[in-house]
């Protein structure tokens, strides 16, 4: 399938590279086909929509930002992307990307979660979880010799 995206421009997905998301996502409820693109030497992701251009979210695995960052998934969602073993659920989270840059924003609160073998994603609000959509990815560091 030949997809225009925001920041790769043309290219060429193949049917086992595309997600769908039987719901879309909130906010973009008839999008319901994504691709995860790589953004070289980089830890992050573009989740872009085969459907509209300007649809791309750029995404990160949370555990690698977020080391006791958890997601309990419900029985509803195992059971919508078919998840049968924990191999293949691919978490990630939705950036706001700041300038500058380390201001950007994770939202914790609702995961995108995958089922890589099935093709399979939803994006999971965790509703009650002390988690919010905006988690500064980078903490202020303490400078050298400050009090």
């Amino acid at each position: 399938m030949k997809v225009q995206t925001k920041f790769h421009g043309d290219i060429e997905l193949a049917a086992e590279e595309i997600y769908h998301f039987e719901s879309g996502l909130p906010g973009f409820l008839e999008e319901k086909q994504f691709g995860l693109l790589t953004l070289d030497d980089t830890p992050f992701f573009v989740l872009q929509s085969t459907r509209t251009r300007e649809i791309a979210f750029i995404v990160t695995n949370p555990f690698d930002v977020f080391p006791d960052y958890e997601v309990k998934l419900t029985d509803e969602v195992l059971e919508l992307l078919q998840i049968e073993k924990e191999q293949d659920v691919l978490t990630f989270v939705i950036l706001t990307i700041s300038d500058p840059f380390n201001q950007s924003t994770a939202n914790l609160q609702a995961p995108v979660i995958i089922n890589g073998s099935k093709k399979l994603g939803k994006q999971f609000i965790m509703s009650g979880s002390d988690y919010r959509t905006k988690h500064k990815l980078f903490e202020p560091r303490i400078e050298q010799g400050a009090k």
